[in-house]
């Protein structure tokens, strides 16, 4: 079976098409520009890129091999020229979560979800470090660089396969988890969800989906879930919390709920678990070092401004050293929001 991946240098786009390589299935894509990324998925065995994405492009990739499924982001609009070439032919157009589903219904592989407004990158890339510590063979999408393993990845002898989970434009709603950990709820995506109830109503859905849930006391309270043998509800309180080794409270709290939900998954000791998840590396673009006293990090929203403001105020204190912050802003649209939010940048 052919996938053509539209937007294959993407963070999310790209590790999928790896992932279906790896499944056995023919791969093909394009980008509107070129990449160390679509550079790396080359090197990794996926040929068939092209830069550019016009109708003609595509059209010759299809009649050198037709094209059964296009996979594609939510950034497509309904005129994009590959998406109408797709449907003027009858190719299966499906977004990305979609396809993993066909990987995870073809592989019988159970998935496990990292959603929340903040956070998951970091947790999906702990689940991944944990299964690999505990040598349980584990297939994973992640949407950064991590040191120990590729971005995507797909194990045929793995059981589960854990995924970051994105709630844009929705699109989380098409996975039916066999466990979803919630690493936080802040509104977000105000474009999609033009009220904070309609952005909880989504994660509602979500965990209604899952067969088991991981979250926090804050956000249970938040979405009327209560404690049972489908929800496990943790205190951000919990003094277990503090005995992870690792710089940032969000970090170890990150870490709890992976701990937990990992624990219920194989009933390995906790208190093992959280020994190993002292020892996690790191992600790029979280806290990321450059070079000494210079650090990179790709928090754009008060939540996620204030978790790595917290992990350099813990790196710095035994020094003294001051910080000083440069701060690109993502979007208009979110600094209108951050600006206006209670937690906004005025309070961090």
């Amino acid at each position: 079976m052919h996938i053509f991946f539209s937007g294959i240098g993407g963070t999310g786009i790209g590790p999928l098409a790896l992932i279906a390589k790896q499944a056995g299935y023919q791969v093909s894509g394009s980008d509107e520009k070129d990449s160390q990324y679509i550079h790396y998925l080359k090197e990794h065995g996926v040929s068939g890129i092209h830069i550019g994405q016009t109708a003609d492009q595509i059209a010759a990739v299809h009649s050198r091999e037709p094209i059964d499924w296009f996979v594609h982001t939510s950034a497509l609009t309904d005129q994009h020229p590959e998406l109408a070439f797709c449907n003027q032919h009858g190719i299966k157009i499906a977004k990305q979560y979609e396809f993993l589903n066909k990987i995870l219904s073809n592989s019988d592989q159970k998935l496990i979800a990292i959603a929340g407004t903040h956070g998951k990158t970091t947790t999906t890339a702990m689940a991944i470090w944990l299964f690999k510590q505990l040598n349980n063979p584990i297939s994973y999408s992640v949407g950064a660089k991590v040191s120990f393993g590729d971005m995507g990845n797909f194990e045929p002898q793995g059981r589960y396969f854990v995924a970051e989970s994105d709630e844009f434009d929705r699109k989380f709603l098409v996975l039916k988890p066999r466990l979803a950990i919630i690493t936080g709820l802040a509104w977000d995506h105000h474009e999609i969800y033009p009220t904070q109830e309609e952005y909880n109503n989504a994660f509602r859905k979500f965990l209604n989906q899952s067969q088991q849930q991981v979250l926090w006391q804050e956000d249970a309270d938040q979405l009327g879930i209560q404690p049972g043998d489908k929800a496990l509800i943790l205190s951000e309180a919990d003094s277990q919390i503090d005995k992870i080794k690792l710089a940032g409270l969000y970090n170890r709290r990150d870490a709890f709920l992976v701990a937990h939900a990992v624990h219920q998954l194989t009933r390995e000791p906790l208190v093992k678990l959280l020994d190993l998840l002292s020892k996690f590396p790191g992600v790029s673009r979280r806290f990321e070092k450059i070079t000494d006293n210079l650090y990179s990090d790709y928090a754009h929203t008060p939540e996620k401004i204030r978790g790595v403001m917290n992990v350099a105020l813990e790196t710095t204190h035994p020094t003294g050293q001051k910080i000083v912050v440069v701060y690109e802003p993502l979007t208009n649209r979110r600094m209108h929001y951050t600006r206006d939010s209670p937690a906004g940048l005025r309070t961090i």
